[in-house]
């Protein structure tokens, strides 16, 4: 699995519309930025910072081939990257990503 977090009104457009070019950053880069659970918490602290109406979406990596590519970062480490647009049919799951008391996102048990 592969991670999204999405705005509230971004998760609602996409339920709406049944899909989505994504947020304001990945249309601007040409692609859906993704997150693998390992980067997931890096993403929401350096991207979403103090946003608490978030939702965080679950994707499998399977279906998405061959649109989706692994690319490096400027670090170095590699993101999921989806080069077509984001189908509502595509989320396996959709769950709120809520602020702590210290201000860092809850990120659920993505085992479960």
């Amino acid at each position: 699995m592969i991670f999204k977090i999405l705005r509230a009104a971004e998760f609602a457009e996409l339920d709406r519309r049944g899909e989505s070019d994504g947020a304001p950053v990945d249309r601007a880069d040409g692609f859906v930025h993704f997150s693998t659970a390992e980067q997931l918490a890096e993403t929401a602290a350096r991207h979403f910072a103090g946003e608490d109406d978030l939702v965080l979406a679950a994707v499998a990596v399977e279906p998405l081939a061959p649109a989706l590519k692994w690319e490096p970062s400027r670090g170095g480490a590699l993101f999921p990257h989806l080069y077509r647009r984001l189908r509502r049919s595509d989320l396996a799951w959709v769950v709120p990503l809520p602020l702590g008391p210290d201000g860092a996102h809850i990120i659920p048990d993505l085992d479960a």
